[in-house]
């Protein structure tokens, strides 16, 4: 079971303006903590921060992760990195850096600070998978020097010095794999199917459907991540994962555009369009491990978590 906070903690939050971050972390403040929020904003966005600015506990951090940072805390979660095809194809270099350079220098404040850090890794690991469910243990199909490179392999490079920070030095280190995840504050621009095919159907515009729309993924909602992530930081030191967060259970892309149109009552018709080079044609985790170690399940389905996603992007437009 994990082991609960047992006072405030200043925790640290990079990548804290994006979606993912800026939910993680309004969940540490209502658990009482302290949150340091670091960010540059090349995908984040202070609308997401905007509820926080009369909170006390809560401070932004304008900073770049490739460049060292000098500050204190008591837990890291590194979250700092484009997690969206057209946000980290735009400039895979700078994508290459953030995840290892970035991993290198909040690796090295961990260490001086001697504190546990959580890396957000992805399911990009397994690239296009040739093993399908995906298990922790499965090594992965990626291409190394394709477009999609730059984020897949940055993350797996980040794995790589996440353990040997671990084994070398005796750092308290979390991974966390990451599937799919989708809810409100999604950038409305992202390149993501959930917030592209939302965005269509509101906007009475095609609905672009990439392959013959058989291809299949799986859609945790933000909550449930969020839970996910604080339970595996609070886990047994011992238990440093790699661990899968995210829902098994598989939709076609067709299958998730057809939900969107009877949720929004649009009448966008369907376009098909070539598939992307490397984009994986199956993705679904095996969480045996979460529930065994975490006691960590999804709750939300896709039929419910897409409501308040909707209601989100009517809201929030552009």
């Amino acid at each position: 079971m994990p082991r609960l906070y047992d006072s405030r903690k200043r925790i640290l939050v990079t990548g804290g303006a994006g979606f993912l971050g800026s939910h993680l972390i309004d969940r540490l403040l209502e658990q009482g903590h302290e949150v340091l929020c670091v960010d540059n904003l090349f995908t984040g966005t202070k609308r997401n921060m905007e509820h926080l600015h009369a909170e006390p506990r809560f401070e932004f951090l304008r900073h770049d992760v490739t460049f060292p940072l000098y500050v204190e805390a008591d837990e890291i979660y590194n979250l700092a990195c484009p997690a969206s095809p057209i946000h980290y194809q735009h400039d895979p270099v700078q994508t290459t850096k953030t995840s290892v350079h970035g991993a290198i220098n909040m690796l090295g404040l961990a260490k001086r600070l001697r504190c546990p850090i959580l890396q957000a890794s992805t399911s990009e690991v397994y690239g296009d998978p040739a093993v399908h469910p995906q298990t922790e243990d499965y090594w992965g199909n990626v291409n190394p020097i394709g477009p999609r490179s730059c984020y897949d392999e940055g993350k797996r490079c980040a794995e790589t010095l996440f353990f040997d920070y671990h084994r070398q030095l005796g750092l308290e280190i979390k991974v966390a794999r990451i599937f799919n995840t989708y809810g409100p504050r999604m950038h409305p621009s992202d390149g993501r199917v959930v917030s592209n095919f939302i965005v269509q159907a509101l906007r009475g515009t095609p609905i672009t459907i990439y392959g013959d729309g058989l291809q299949t993924r799986s859609f945790c909602y933000v909550d449930d991540l969020i839970d996910g992530l604080i339970r595996l930081m609070n886990s047994p030191p011992e238990f440093t994962g790699p661990v899968n967060l995210g829902n098994p259970t598989e939709f076609t892309m067709r299958e998730l555009a057809e939900l969107i149109l009877s949720e929004t009552r649009s009448s966008s018709p369907l376009v098909m369009q070539p598939l992307p080079q490397d984009d994986p044609k199956q993705r679904r985790p095996v969480i045996s491990l979460a529930k065994a170690q975490l006691d960590w399940v999804p709750k939300v389905s896709l039929s419910e978590g897409i409501k308040p996603t909707i209601e989100f992007f009517r809201s929030h437009p552009g």
